[in-house]
């Protein structure tokens, strides 16, 4: 597993022993950052420009693939929640091995349970074990604790036939990859 694109593009990125963790494939993360990069929703600037102006939420983050991702090609900075041992030990020595110390931080913690945030975050990526409601969940809780952004944007992966159940947002684009599926939305302006 590798970095794509950006100034990290090529960086490998280590994985805990075992299936507790399950990194973003690297295809679909090639996916995700093209929607985001080109997508036609970006109202005020283009989707470069818009990335780089985002602080990026990384729940249920494992070896932090898709935060780092983001770091990579120039979001300005990330936090990233994880509560698996194994997965916070590979998680630090990716941040490190990438040298974002500055700009990365990880709690240890939660993501359905999650400490108040210090600033919201306008990218959030969750992509939790499937099929076990944890989507809903975890955006209920870092809503409540100020993690996300009114306007933010969320990627989700989920189990394909999932229902997200996610009020208060607005679908931008659906990708089926297999039995999963990554769903992109924003989350409405009044902060709903």
């Amino acid at each position: 597993m590798r970095i794509i694109a950006g100034h990290l593009r090529g960086r490998v990125l280590a994985a805990p022993p075992g299936l507790a963790t399950r990194p973003t494939a690297e295809r679909l993360r090639q996916a995700v950052f093209d929607m985001l990069w080109h997508a036609d929703w970006h109202a005020d600037s283009n989707g470069r420009e818009w990335l780089a102006a985002q602080r990026v939420l990384d729940g249920f983050a494992g070896t932090g693939a898709l935060g780092l991702e983001a770091l990579s090609r120039g979001a300005a900075g990330a936090t990233f929640i994880e509560n698996d041992r194994a997965a916070l030990a590979a998680l630090r020595a990716n941040i490190a091995a990438c040298r974002m110390e500055e700009r990365a931080r990880v709690v240890a913690g939660d993501a359905t349970r999650p400490p108040r945030a210090i600033a919201p975050c306008g990218l959030v990526f969750l992509d939790p074990p499937y099929a076990e409601g944890l989507i809903p969940r975890a955006t209920a809780a870092l809503m409540a604790a100020g993690w996300i952004a009114p306007g933010a944007v969320l990627v989700a992966e989920h189990a394909r036939e999932e229902a997200l159940g996610l009020d208060g947002w607005t679908p931008l684009a659906t990708r089926t990859h297999g039995a999963g599926a990554v769903s992109i939305l924003r989350r409405d302006s009044a902060g709903a």
